[in-house]
Protein backbone atom coordinates (compact mmCIF):
# COMPACT_ATOMS: atom_id res chain seq x y z
CA UNK A 1 0.00 0.00 0.00
CA UNK A 2 1.40 3.48 -0.68
CA UNK A 3 1.09 6.55 1.52
CA UNK A 4 -1.55 8.21 -0.76
CA UNK A 5 -4.76 9.29 0.80
CA UNK A 6 -8.24 8.05 -0.03
CA UNK A 7 -9.58 11.43 1.60
CA UNK A 8 -7.24 14.92 2.29
CA UNK A 9 -8.45 17.69 4.25
CA UNK A 10 -7.74 21.01 2.53
CA UNK A 11 -5.38 23.72 3.69
CA UNK A 12 -7.87 26.26 4.58
CA UNK A 13 -9.48 23.79 6.85
CA UNK A 14 -5.66 22.52 8.43
CA UNK A 15 -5.32 26.18 8.96
CA UNK A 16 -8.70 27.08 10.95
CA UNK A 17 -7.66 24.13 13.24
CA UNK A 18 -4.06 24.22 13.46
CA UNK A 19 -3.18 28.26 13.44
CA UNK A 20 -4.95 29.19 16.50
CA UNK A 21 -3.02 26.75 18.75
CA UNK A 22 -0.08 27.44 16.91
CA UNK A 23 -0.83 31.14 18.33
CA UNK A 24 -1.17 30.26 21.50
CA UNK A 25 2.02 28.03 21.69
CA UNK A 26 3.61 31.25 19.98
CA UNK A 27 2.37 33.60 23.05
CA UNK A 28 4.32 31.74 25.91
CA UNK A 29 7.57 30.71 23.54
CA UNK A 30 10.19 33.39 25.58
CA UNK A 31 8.54 32.41 29.29
CA UNK A 32 9.07 29.01 28.45
CA UNK A 33 12.51 29.46 27.25
CA UNK A 34 13.47 31.81 30.47
CA UNK A 35 11.78 29.03 33.17
CA UNK A 36 13.21 26.03 31.04
CA UNK A 37 9.35 24.76 31.08
CA UNK A 38 8.92 21.66 29.41
CA UNK A 39 5.75 22.41 26.95
CA UNK A 40 3.69 19.51 27.79
CA UNK A 41 0.66 21.53 28.01
CA UNK A 42 1.59 22.69 24.73
CA UNK A 43 1.83 18.75 23.20
CA UNK A 44 -1.47 18.22 25.39
CA UNK A 45 -3.22 21.01 23.01
CA UNK A 46 -1.64 19.71 19.33
CA UNK A 47 -3.03 16.04 20.76
CA UNK A 48 -6.32 17.22 21.30
CA UNK A 49 -6.12 18.60 17.82
CA UNK A 50 -4.74 15.43 16.38
CA UNK A 51 -1.32 17.18 14.67
CA UNK A 52 -0.20 14.05 15.24
CA UNK A 53 -2.40 12.67 12.99
CA UNK A 54 -1.94 14.76 9.87
CA UNK A 55 -0.69 11.89 7.83
CA UNK A 56 -2.87 9.24 9.09
CA UNK A 57 -5.75 8.17 6.87
CA UNK A 58 -9.14 10.45 7.50
CA UNK A 59 -11.05 6.75 8.01
CA UNK A 60 -8.35 5.91 11.06
CA UNK A 61 -9.37 9.42 12.45
CA UNK A 62 -6.37 11.43 10.65
CA UNK A 63 -6.50 14.35 8.19
CA UNK A 64 -4.92 12.45 5.17
CA UNK A 65 -2.97 15.34 4.80
CA UNK A 66 0.24 14.93 1.78
CA UNK A 67 3.76 15.69 3.10
CA UNK A 68 3.42 19.06 1.51
CA UNK A 69 0.77 19.97 3.89
CA UNK A 70 3.12 18.37 7.16
CA UNK A 71 5.50 20.65 5.84
CA UNK A 72 3.40 23.66 5.75
CA UNK A 73 2.30 23.50 9.18
CA UNK A 74 5.89 22.16 10.25
CA UNK A 75 7.07 25.50 9.69
CA UNK A 76 4.30 27.58 11.10
CA UNK A 77 4.49 25.21 14.41
CA UNK A 78 8.41 26.08 14.21
CA UNK A 79 8.00 29.52 14.39
CA UNK A 80 5.60 29.39 17.47
CA UNK A 81 8.27 27.18 19.29
CA UNK A 82 11.19 25.75 17.54
CA UNK A 83 11.35 22.74 20.15
CA UNK A 84 7.94 20.86 18.92
CA UNK A 85 8.46 19.63 15.25
CA UNK A 86 12.37 18.50 16.29
CA UNK A 87 10.34 16.66 19.48
CA UNK A 88 7.41 15.09 16.85
CA UNK A 89 9.84 14.06 14.05
CA UNK A 90 10.32 10.35 15.01
CA UNK A 91 6.35 9.96 15.37
CA UNK A 92 5.71 11.05 11.67
CA UNK A 93 8.33 8.10 10.33
CA UNK A 94 6.61 6.14 12.91
CA UNK A 95 3.33 7.08 10.81
CA UNK A 96 4.82 6.91 7.27
CA UNK A 97 5.97 3.22 7.83
CA UNK A 98 2.45 2.21 8.77
CA UNK A 99 0.89 4.01 5.58
CA UNK A 100 3.95 2.33 3.60
CA UNK A 101 3.47 -1.15 5.80
CA UNK A 102 1.07 -4.12 4.13
CA UNK A 103 -2.74 -4.19 4.75
CA UNK A 104 -3.62 -6.09 8.36
CA UNK A 105 -5.79 -5.37 11.64
CA UNK A 106 -2.31 -4.50 13.48
CA UNK A 107 -0.89 -1.83 11.23
CA UNK A 108 -4.74 -0.43 10.90
CA UNK A 109 -5.11 -0.62 14.77
CA UNK A 110 -1.94 1.73 15.27
CA UNK A 111 -3.48 4.39 12.35
CA UNK A 112 -6.30 4.28 14.50
CA UNK A 113 -4.44 5.22 17.64
CA UNK A 114 -2.70 7.91 16.03
CA UNK A 115 -5.72 9.11 14.60
CA UNK A 116 -6.43 8.95 18.48
CA UNK A 117 -3.83 11.09 19.72
CA UNK A 118 -1.20 8.35 20.28
CA UNK A 119 2.43 9.89 19.91
CA UNK A 120 5.55 8.15 19.82
CA UNK A 121 8.90 9.19 20.67
CA UNK A 122 12.39 8.03 20.38
CA UNK A 123 15.84 6.61 21.90
CA UNK A 124 18.23 5.64 19.29
CA UNK A 125 21.28 7.31 20.10
CA UNK A 126 23.78 6.03 22.84
CA UNK A 127 26.13 8.03 24.99
CA UNK A 128 30.13 6.85 25.10
CA UNK A 129 30.59 4.39 22.54
CA UNK A 130 27.18 3.09 21.33
CA UNK A 131 27.71 4.02 17.87
CA UNK A 132 25.06 2.51 15.32
CA UNK A 133 27.05 -0.93 14.79
CA UNK A 134 28.08 -1.34 18.52
CA UNK A 135 24.46 -0.75 20.87
CA UNK A 136 25.06 -1.16 24.10
CA UNK A 137 21.43 -1.86 24.25
CA UNK A 138 20.40 -4.96 23.98
CA UNK A 139 17.10 -7.06 23.66
CA UNK A 140 17.87 -10.90 25.41
CA UNK A 141 15.74 -13.66 26.37
CA UNK A 142 14.65 -14.20 30.16
CA UNK A 143 12.77 -16.96 30.12
CA UNK A 144 9.82 -16.97 28.32
CA UNK A 145 10.21 -13.27 28.11
CA UNK A 146 12.26 -10.83 25.73
CA UNK A 147 13.62 -7.89 27.99
CA UNK A 148 15.41 -4.77 27.02
CA UNK A 149 18.68 -3.34 28.97
CA UNK A 150 20.32 -0.16 28.43
CA UNK A 151 21.13 3.42 28.12
CA UNK A 152 19.94 5.90 25.34
CA UNK A 153 20.52 9.78 25.06
CA UNK A 154 18.87 12.30 22.81
CA UNK A 155 15.94 11.14 23.40
CA UNK A 156 14.15 13.48 21.54
CA UNK A 157 10.47 13.98 22.05
CA UNK A 158 9.93 11.00 24.61
CA UNK A 159 8.96 12.75 27.58
CA UNK A 160 6.05 13.78 25.30
CA UNK A 161 5.31 10.67 24.47
CA UNK A 162 3.25 7.82 24.81
CA UNK A 163 5.51 5.27 23.07
CA UNK A 164 9.13 5.23 22.61
CA UNK A 165 10.46 3.33 19.35
CA UNK A 166 13.91 2.03 20.74
CA UNK A 167 17.19 0.79 18.98
CA UNK A 168 18.53 -2.25 20.12
CA UNK A 169 21.10 -5.29 19.66
CA UNK A 170 19.72 -8.64 19.59
CA UNK A 171 22.56 -11.37 18.87
CA UNK A 172 24.21 -8.79 15.92
CA UNK A 173 20.92 -8.10 14.49
CA UNK A 174 19.95 -4.59 14.72
CA UNK A 175 15.95 -3.77 15.88
CA UNK A 176 13.61 -1.37 16.17
CA UNK A 177 11.52 -1.77 19.15
CA UNK A 178 8.27 -0.33 20.36
CA UNK A 179 8.14 0.21 24.44
CA UNK A 180 5.58 1.61 26.24
CA UNK A 181 6.70 5.22 28.15
CA UNK A 182 4.88 4.38 31.55
CA UNK A 183 6.37 0.93 31.52
CA UNK A 184 8.17 -1.23 34.26
CA UNK A 185 11.92 -0.12 34.29
CA UNK A 186 11.40 3.11 31.81
CA UNK A 187 13.47 5.90 33.50
CA UNK A 188 13.15 9.17 31.63
CA UNK A 189 15.21 12.38 32.74
CA UNK A 190 15.27 16.03 31.24
CA UNK A 191 19.53 16.09 31.28
CA UNK A 192 19.69 17.76 27.62
CA UNK A 193 22.35 20.44 28.44
CA UNK A 194 22.41 22.17 25.12
CA UNK A 195 22.45 26.21 24.48
CA UNK A 196 19.58 25.34 22.40
CA UNK A 197 16.47 23.29 21.65
CA UNK A 198 16.04 23.26 25.38
CA UNK A 199 12.87 22.19 25.43
CA UNK A 200 12.61 19.05 23.02
CA UNK A 201 12.70 16.97 25.79
CA UNK A 202 15.84 15.43 24.43
CA UNK A 203 17.75 13.90 27.41
CA UNK A 204 18.56 10.24 28.84
CA UNK A 205 16.19 7.49 28.67
CA UNK A 206 16.78 4.21 30.76
CA UNK A 207 15.98 0.77 30.32
CA UNK A 208 16.69 -1.76 33.34
CA UNK A 209 14.60 -5.21 32.70
CA UNK A 210 11.72 -3.93 30.68
CA UNK A 211 9.86 -6.31 29.33
CA UNK A 212 8.76 -6.02 25.40
CA UNK A 213 6.19 -8.12 24.22
CA UNK A 214 6.60 -10.02 20.83
CA UNK A 215 4.69 -7.83 18.78
CA UNK A 216 6.30 -5.20 19.68
CA UNK A 217 9.65 -6.10 17.97
CA UNK A 218 9.50 -4.52 14.44
CA UNK A 219 12.02 -5.76 12.67
CA UNK A 220 15.47 -4.20 11.11
CA UNK A 221 15.84 -0.56 12.21
CA UNK A 222 18.06 2.20 12.62
CA UNK A 223 21.97 1.49 11.03
CA UNK A 224 20.76 -1.44 8.87
CA UNK A 225 21.84 -0.64 5.45
CA UNK A 226 20.09 0.17 2.06
CA UNK A 227 18.38 3.23 0.47
CA UNK A 228 15.45 4.95 2.78
CA UNK A 229 13.31 7.56 2.45
CA UNK A 230 13.09 8.30 6.13
CA UNK A 231 17.03 10.13 6.34
CA UNK A 232 15.88 12.63 4.38
CA UNK A 233 12.29 12.38 6.19
CA UNK A 234 14.04 13.21 9.01
CA UNK A 235 16.30 15.76 8.08
CA UNK A 236 13.50 17.63 6.58
CA UNK A 237 12.14 17.77 9.77
CA UNK A 238 15.43 19.60 10.65
CA UNK A 239 15.07 21.88 8.13
CA UNK A 240 11.61 23.05 8.98
CA UNK A 241 12.58 23.85 12.46
CA UNK A 242 15.35 26.49 10.43
CA UNK A 243 12.53 28.18 8.30
CA UNK A 244 10.19 28.40 11.54
CA UNK A 245 13.10 30.24 13.25
CA UNK A 246 14.05 32.40 10.88
CA UNK A 247 10.18 33.23 10.25
CA UNK A 248 10.24 33.88 13.91
CA UNK A 249 13.22 35.66 13.92
CA UNK A 250 12.18 38.25 11.10
CA UNK A 251 8.76 39.05 12.87
CA UNK A 252 9.91 39.59 15.58
CA UNK A 253 13.10 41.83 15.04
CA UNK A 254 10.38 44.16 12.76
CA UNK A 255 8.03 44.21 15.43
CA UNK A 256 10.98 45.51 17.60
CA UNK A 257 12.04 48.01 15.49
CA UNK A 258 8.16 49.25 14.23
CA UNK A 259 7.52 49.83 17.92
CA UNK A 260 10.89 51.43 18.33
CA UNK A 261 11.19 55.88 18.84
CA UNK A 262 14.71 56.28 19.70
CA UNK A 263 17.59 56.30 16.93
CA UNK A 264 20.94 57.41 16.17
CA UNK A 265 22.46 60.55 16.27
CA UNK A 266 24.03 59.70 13.04
CA UNK A 267 21.20 57.28 11.64
CA UNK A 268 19.97 58.17 8.27
CA UNK A 269 16.56 58.33 9.35
CA UNK A 270 14.43 60.20 12.28
CA UNK A 271 13.25 56.66 13.30
CA UNK A 272 14.99 53.37 12.91
CA UNK A 273 11.94 52.07 10.62
CA UNK A 274 12.96 54.72 8.49
CA UNK A 275 16.67 54.15 8.28
CA UNK A 276 17.37 52.48 4.79
CA UNK A 277 20.00 50.25 6.81
CA UNK A 278 17.46 48.86 9.31
CA UNK A 279 14.76 48.34 6.49
CA UNK A 280 17.72 46.60 4.58
CA UNK A 281 18.21 43.96 7.64
CA UNK A 282 14.31 43.73 7.71
CA UNK A 283 14.73 43.20 4.06
CA UNK A 284 17.17 40.31 4.73
CA UNK A 285 15.81 38.15 7.06
CA UNK A 286 12.24 38.24 4.97
CA UNK A 287 14.24 37.19 2.00
CA UNK A 288 15.55 34.15 4.42
CA UNK A 289 12.50 32.76 5.83
CA UNK A 290 11.18 32.66 2.16
CA UNK A 291 14.21 30.84 0.45
CA UNK A 292 14.45 28.75 3.49
CA UNK A 293 10.73 27.83 3.52
CA UNK A 294 10.48 27.21 -0.06
CA UNK A 295 13.35 25.21 0.05
CA UNK A 296 11.93 23.21 2.80
CA UNK A 297 8.33 22.61 0.88
CA UNK A 298 10.47 21.61 -2.78
CA UNK A 299 11.55 18.65 -1.12
CA UNK A 300 8.29 17.85 0.23
CA UNK A 301 7.26 17.91 -3.07
CA UNK A 302 9.50 15.29 -3.83
CA UNK A 303 9.08 12.73 -0.48
CA UNK A 304 5.41 13.02 -1.52
CA UNK A 305 5.77 11.50 -5.11
CA UNK A 306 8.28 9.11 -3.50
CA UNK A 307 6.10 8.27 -0.88
CA UNK A 308 2.70 7.97 -2.89
CA UNK A 309 4.79 5.40 -5.38
CA UNK A 310 5.77 2.97 -2.19
CA UNK A 311 9.20 4.39 -1.64
CA UNK A 312 10.59 1.25 -2.86
CA UNK A 313 12.19 2.58 -6.16
CA UNK A 314 16.00 2.97 -5.26
CA UNK A 315 16.81 5.98 -7.94
CA UNK A 316 13.69 7.72 -6.10
CA UNK A 317 14.92 7.39 -3.09
CA UNK A 318 18.86 8.11 -3.50
CA UNK A 319 17.29 11.45 -5.56
CA UNK A 320 15.03 12.76 -2.85
CA UNK A 321 18.16 11.80 -0.34
CA UNK A 322 20.14 13.80 -2.54
CA UNK A 323 17.32 17.08 -2.50
CA UNK A 324 17.51 16.62 1.28
CA UNK A 325 21.53 16.88 1.49
CA UNK A 326 21.45 19.66 -0.57
CA UNK A 327 18.55 21.80 0.87
CA UNK A 328 20.56 21.18 4.22
CA UNK A 329 23.19 23.25 3.06
CA UNK A 330 21.22 25.51 1.67
CA UNK A 331 19.28 25.88 4.55
CA UNK A 332 22.06 26.43 7.10
CA UNK A 333 23.90 28.54 4.78
CA UNK A 334 20.87 31.11 4.47
CA UNK A 335 19.69 30.93 8.41
CA UNK A 336 22.33 31.13 10.61
CA UNK A 337 24.01 34.14 8.99
CA UNK A 338 20.19 35.84 9.42
CA UNK A 339 20.02 35.19 13.32
CA UNK A 340 22.86 36.75 13.92
CA UNK A 341 22.31 39.82 11.06
CA UNK A 342 19.12 41.03 13.42
CA UNK A 343 21.20 42.35 16.37
CA UNK A 344 22.08 44.98 13.28
CA UNK A 345 18.93 46.69 14.10
CA UNK A 346 19.56 47.97 17.47
CA UNK A 347 22.37 49.23 19.78
CA UNK A 348 22.80 47.04 23.58
CA UNK A 349 19.02 47.37 23.98
CA UNK A 350 18.30 44.69 21.76
CA UNK A 351 20.73 42.62 23.54
CA UNK A 352 18.05 42.58 26.43
CA UNK A 353 16.96 39.16 28.14
CA UNK A 354 13.50 40.05 28.28
CA UNK A 355 13.43 40.03 24.53
CA UNK A 356 15.59 36.52 24.12
CA UNK A 357 16.14 37.42 20.59
CA UNK A 358 19.74 35.00 21.21
CA UNK A 359 17.37 32.39 21.15
CA UNK A 360 17.01 31.92 17.28
CA UNK A 361 20.40 31.94 17.06
CA UNK A 362 21.55 29.65 19.70
CA UNK A 363 18.35 27.18 18.28
CA UNK A 364 19.21 27.56 14.70
CA UNK A 365 23.10 26.96 15.52
CA UNK A 366 22.09 23.76 17.46
CA UNK A 367 19.38 22.28 14.78
CA UNK A 368 22.03 22.93 12.37
CA UNK A 369 24.73 21.01 13.96
CA UNK A 370 22.60 17.52 13.58
CA UNK A 371 24.31 15.43 10.85
CA UNK A 372 27.21 18.00 10.65
CA UNK A 373 26.82 19.99 6.71
CA UNK A 374 30.52 19.61 6.69
CA UNK A 375 30.06 16.00 6.33
CA UNK A 376 27.16 15.92 4.67
CA UNK A 377 28.66 18.87 1.82
CA UNK A 378 31.69 16.00 1.19
CA UNK A 379 29.21 13.33 0.70
CA UNK A 380 27.55 15.28 -1.94
CA UNK A 381 30.60 16.06 -3.63
CA UNK A 382 31.73 12.23 -3.51
CA UNK A 383 28.08 11.36 -4.74
CA UNK A 384 28.11 13.68 -7.75
CA UNK A 385 31.59 13.01 -8.80
CA UNK A 386 32.56 10.08 -7.99
CA UNK A 387 29.14 8.12 -7.56
CA UNK A 388 29.67 7.10 -4.06
CA UNK A 389 26.82 6.12 -2.26
CA UNK A 390 24.83 8.62 -0.47
CA UNK A 391 25.39 8.06 3.50
CA UNK A 392 21.55 6.63 4.80
CA UNK A 393 21.54 5.75 8.41
CA UNK A 394 17.67 4.94 8.77
CA UNK A 395 16.26 1.53 7.06
CA UNK A 396 13.02 0.37 8.02
CA UNK A 397 14.36 -2.83 6.52
CA UNK A 398 10.96 -5.54 5.48
CA UNK A 399 8.56 -2.57 6.54
CA UNK A 400 7.54 -5.41 8.82
CA UNK A 401 3.78 -4.60 10.61
CA UNK A 402 4.19 -3.74 14.24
Amino acid sequence: MTSTQSQQTTDAELDRIFQPIFARIADGAVEREVDRRLAYDEVAELRTARFGALRAPVESGGYGASVRQLFRLLIDLAAAESNLPQALRVHFVFVEDQLLAGAGPVRDEWLRKVGAGTLVGNAITEPGVGAVDRYQTRLTRRGDDWVLDGTKYYSTGSLYADHILVAADRDGERLGILVDAAADGVRQHDDWDGFGQRLTASGTTEFNGVVVPEDRILGPGYGNPGATYSTGYLQLFQLAVLAGIAARAERDTREWVAQRTRGYTHSAGDLPRHDPLVQQVIGKLSAAAFTARATVLAVADELDRVLAAGAEDEQDLVAVELSAAQAQIGVIETVLPATSLLFEVGGASITSEKLRLDRHWRNARTVSVHNPAIQKARAIGDHLLNGAELPFAWSAGERKPV
